[in-house]
């Protein structure tokens, strides 16, 4: 699997899958603590305020996004320190 383009996709695809998830329940838990509410089921719900629906997006996006940054960059990384290369796709910034 190593050097391969699969198992780069497999890698990056579990450790993704993994920090998502955790940070769902960060971001679950968080908005319970700082709003006392259950986190909003359908953030389309016309019954949301505005401002709940806003913020829950603001919240559970940027959470996500920066999981899965933390995530890929994390897998990258360990991929590197494996093959002795970037995964396949990615380039060096340097």
């Amino acid at each position: 699997m190593a050097g391969s383009k699969l198992g780069w996709s497999v890698i990056r695809g579990l450790s993704t899958f993994a920090a998502v998830a955790l940070t769902k329940k960060v971001v679950d838990t968080g908005w319970r603590v700082v709003t006392g509410k259950e986190p909003p089921s359908d953030p389309d719900d016309p019954d949301l305020t505005w401002k709940e629906a806003l913020s829950w997006a603001l919240a559970s996006g940027v959470g996500i996004a920066v999981a899965r940054l933390l995530a890929t960059r994390q897998a990258a990384r360990m991929w590197r320190k494996w093959t002795g290369e970037l995964p396949p796709g990615m380039r060096s910034s340097s």
